[in-house]
């Protein structure tokens, strides 16, 4: 536990206050107050600004549309021998009257005005400037291009993600016909030469057409006019403009994800995204600007992943679990992947075929083959509950069974005993229980020989007899029920019968005597000897535990041994049941017993309800061979010089590992659920997120509790020291950023500021959308000089803040070349190819590039742990993936050398550990 200690804060020191200590702190708050309303009269100001330049860009865009459509009209009314009744020119002034009105005359015969142009609904209208060029990624690959093309020419279609151009268009030249050839003052001119505005397109998809009317020729897809009006890439008033409908987003009328719809505008060097159909800006480092091509497809690193060690075990909803083979190791699992554990020899060995949680498992009578049944996972399709029988000598499937049979979990599995494992039985946790009987040997997918409804309630264990041929004994929920398998495949059912004895709540396990009698052990805390090929009860034995039974295993000498859940003993029994006076206790840490299997030697391996395993013999007590976490894991800390790191979570429990001897150095309970660590630079102290908004400050060795501190009454999100040490962010769910000052050895913190929203300085509506984060905080980063931070936000925002004033740096593009001492940040220009197609801003959970800066890991929420090269910028960044977690993956980390990796799952309670070669 963690022993309690003073807290110094600034000011505890001082003595009571005098007149003049009084006078001095009003001096200060009423500076402050003053600064402050400067610091918004200013904002402000700038905001003020900001708007009349945008209403002025947009007047200016206005006027430069409506004068190119009547110069389009001018040229298609000169080749057919016409002409515009008037000419419209601009008189744009220069010097300090630049951004003044801008005044448009009109010549022409006074008495015929001219028609009054309008612009076209929901038309974008670009600026005066230059045109920049942009050049927009596809995924189908078919659709980008870097050469120009037109779509002034008449007759060519449109561009379709299922329609690719031969060759880009281009620009029509002069008509041959008869009549006048184009100078450069005629008309026709002026039309050849705004016909070759069209030559900055880049379709987006056919979405771009939506809600298009054919009927006007200023808005049709096909028209000249209709491509010019979409070259708004250069103005700022189009470039953040949504459609007036959200449906418009892409041509399957959704929000635009990921980095299918990127654009790269190659004149201000940035990214334009989409994750929910909101536009992220990210800006890309001078030195890469230049050359960058959105379009290139990055390469995956050399180096690759290998699973080295997986910490924990499910045994907190699992049963009949745990199971030695003959070489000596045990057999469990955990996440979706099932664990070969070597214990003298420390090592672990991993099927990983399954794609979600494993729930059940079975080893054949030939104690070679080993069948595990997984529930239904995230993938419609690979994700489908089913049966995975496979070799464990060399980890090969050999039959995958089940597939489309099952519907959402195989709970129990058990193979025949009597004709050297057959056949399979199987229960589905469907609403009925159904239990099926298959010929598994039968092709690669088995043959379902019958399946019927086993039961209304829960079942927790299903066995084939050892010794009486055809016969499962089934058991759970107020119930035990004996199956008789006949040869035409019929499953016959006859319910156990108690004969006026008291009728347990749960029936929880099942064994099977040397002389065949079945055994059930019961919430009751007693064990029931059922008579022989028969359904009533031949024998109690009462009050073996306080509580339930939770396990029943039987011995190669006869003995029973028993595992209760509430009083953490372990029993053995002699053949008559009678207590044999041998027994030991699991300690509170490890929790009850969930599952026992019996070794040579009296050597027992013991499942826990806390996710451990246990070791050892009733004699010499059992120890503690794996240890988990029972609830989601979020916090993940790495040592920064030792091969080490932290982990924590909702179970209220902080742990920290070596990774070399895969083992736990220190453990402590907290007062309240965890949910961010981080360790200060030189590794002495550690820094814990609360979620109630409190966080600790904990020596690294001794755990003393160095500083309690408490920012608001929401979870800590995200906690980072600076590279010298000397400040400490933390990122919270309240939105706010909280900046601190470290002093004293890591015993005083002062704060110096909170980087919050703007919308908490100003009650302005328009300050309320341009400054701050407007959702909760989910990762930070520190500049290597310390004097900066990025972050992001559940909103899927990147915004860059001065850390020695809290406030944010509103211009994003001023922090391209930044170099950050970490990369933790998802939403970054440099980790842009992580977020897949289609993806939105929940997928990637966590990243973190390694000490070396070469390579690049990604945590997502289909239990997936990504391994890119570093720089990512790619939008087709290619990468290795591997499974293990079944839940969404919380975190990852790289240790000290970057020789390892670790990852945390969330709902699977698991840490995994990589070798990285």
């Amino acid at each position: 536990m963690i022993q309690g200690a003073a807290m110094r804060i600034k000011g505890d020191d001082a003595g009571p206050s005098s007149p003049s200590a009084t006078s001095s702190v009003e001096f200060d708050e009423m500076m402050e107050a003053d600064n402050e309303s400067l610091r918004e009269r200013v904002a402000a100001l700038e905001q003020k600004a900001l708007t009349q330049t945008d209403e002025i860009v947009c007047l200016r865009s206005t006027l430069a549309d409506v004068l190119r459509r009547v110069n389009l009209l001018e040229g298609q009314l000169a080749s057919a021998g016409g002409s515009l009744p008037f000419r419209l020119q601009p008189q744009v002034q220069t010097g300090a009257a630049r951004n003044g009105p801008v005044r448009v005359s009109v010549s022409g015969p006074k008495e015929s005005p001219g028609p009054r142009l309008r612009p076209q609904p929901g038309m974008r209208l670009p600026s005066q400037l230059p045109q920049r060029r942009a050049v927009h990624y596809q995924s189908t690959g078919s659709l980008h291009s870097d050469s120009p093309s037109s779509a002034s020419g008449g007759g060519s279609p449109s561009p379709s993600p299922t329609h690719t151009p031969q060759q880009s268009a281009s620009p029509a030249p002069p008509s041959r016909s008869s009549g006048p050839t184009p100078t450069p003052q005629s008309p026709g001119h002026r039309a050849a030469a705004l016909s070759s505005l069209s030559l900055a397109k880049r379709w987006s998809s056919t979405g771009d057409f939506n809600g298009s009317s054919a009927c006007s020729p200023l808005t049709s897809p096909h028209s000249p006019m209709a491509a010019a009006s979409r070259l708004a890439t250069k103005s700022l008033f189009n470039l953040y403009m949504k459609p007036a409908n959200p449906q418009q987003y892409n041509h399957n009328n959704t929000y635009k994800h990921g980095v299918r719809d990127a654009i790269y505008n190659e004149e201000d060097g940035y990214v334009r995204m989409f994750l929910r159909g909101r536009p992220v800006i990210l800006h890309a480092p001078s030195d890469v600007a230049p050359s960058f091509e959105i379009t290139k497809v990055a390469t995956a690193p050399q180096q690759r992943l290998k699973l080295e060690w997986v910490y924990g075990y499910r045994g907190r909803d699992c049963r009949s679990n745990v199971f030695m083979l003959p070489t000596g190791e045990v057999v469990y699992f955990i996440a979706a992947a099932v664990v070969l554990l070597n214990i003298d020899e420390q090592s672990q060995r991993h099927y990983l075929g399954h794609t979600d949680d494993v729930k059940s498992l079975a080893i054949h009578p030939n104690k070679l083959l080993v069948a595990s049944g997984q529930t239904a996972g995230h993938d419609r399709k690979d994700g489908r509950p089913h049966v995975r029988i496979w070799n464990s000598v060399s980890l090969q499937t050999l039959h995958v069974i089940g597939i489309g049979d099952f519907e959402r979990s195989i709970c129990c599995l058990s193979f025949s005993k009597t004709d050297g494992g057959a056949l399979l039985c199987a229960v589905d946790e469907a609403p009925d229980h159904n239990i099926s009987v298959w010929d598994w040997q039968k092709g690669e997918r088995g043959h379902k020989i019958s399946e019927t409804k086993c039961s209304n309630d829960t079942v927790v264990a299903a066995e084939w007899h050892p010794v009486d041929r055809g016969v499962i004994v089934t058991c759970g929920k107020s119930h035990i029920a004996f199956w008789t398998h006949e040869l035409g495949g019929t499953l016959i059912k006859r319910n156990g019968i108690f004969e006026g004895r008291e009728k347990p709540k749960y029936v929880t396990c099942l064994a099977f005597s040397q002389n065949g009698e079945v055994l059930s052990g019961d919430s009751n805390g007693h064990i029931i000897v059922w008579v022989r090929g028969g359904n009533t009860v031949s024998k109690v034995v009462r009050g073996v535990h306080e509580g339930s039974v939770f396990c029943l295993a039987v011995t190669n000498e006869g003995q029973v041994i028993s595992g209760g859940g509430k009083d953490r003993r372990i029993v053995q029994l002699d053949h008559s049941l009678s207590s044999s006076g041998a027994s030991a206790q699991l300690s509170d840490e490890l929790g009850g017993v969930r599952a026992v299997a019996v070794g040579r030697g009296g050597r027992l391996v013991v499942g826990t309800t806390k996710n451990c395993l246990a070791a050892g013999s009733l004699a010499s007590g059992m120890a503690a061979v794996a240890i988990g976490h029972t609830e989601e894991v979020w916090a993940l800390a790495a040592h920064p010089s030792l091969p080490q790191f932290v982990s924590g979570g909702h179970d209220c429990c902080v742990r920290l590992w070596d990774s070399q001897s895969r083992s736990v150095v220190w453990s402590s309970d907290l007062p309240e659920r965890l949910q961010s660590a981080a360790f200060s630079p030189d590794g002495t102290v550690l820094v814990l997120g609360l979620c109630s908004g409190r966080w600790l400050v904990l020596h690294a060795e001794t755990r003393e509790l160095l500083v309690q501190m408490v920012d608001g009454n929401e979870p800590i999100q995200v906690v980072k020291f600076s590279p010298n040490g000397k400040l400490c962010a933390l990122g919270s769910r309240d939105n706010n950023i909280y900046v601190y000052q470290a002093s004293d050895e890591y015993r005083k913190f002062e704060r110096i500021g909170r980087c919050v929203p703007e919308r908490k300085r100003k009650r302005s509506a328009s300050l309320l959308a341009l400054l701050g984060h407007s959702s909760f905080i989910t990762h930070l980063d520190w500049s290597e000089d310390g004097c900066y931070l990025q972050s992001n936000s559940g909103d899927y925002e990147l915004l860059y803040w001065n850390a020695s004033t809290c406030r944010q740096v509103t211009h994003s593009s001023d922090m391209r070349d930044v170099s950050w001492a970490t990369l933790s940040c998802p939403l970054n220009f440099s980790t842009l190819g992580v977020w897949p197609e289609g993806a939105d801003g929940t997928d990637v959970n966590s990243c973190e590039r390694s000490h070396s800066g070469k390579l690049l890991a990604t945590a997502d929420d289909f239990g997936k742990v990504k391994l890119y090269a570093y720089p990512a910028c790619q939008p087709r960044s290619l990468c290795h993936t591997y499974g293990g977690h079944s839940s969404h993956v919380t975190a990852v980390r790289f240790l000290n050398e970057d020789s390892r990796l670790i990852s945390t799952g969330g709902n699977d309670n698991s840490i995994m550990q990589w070798m990285v070669c």
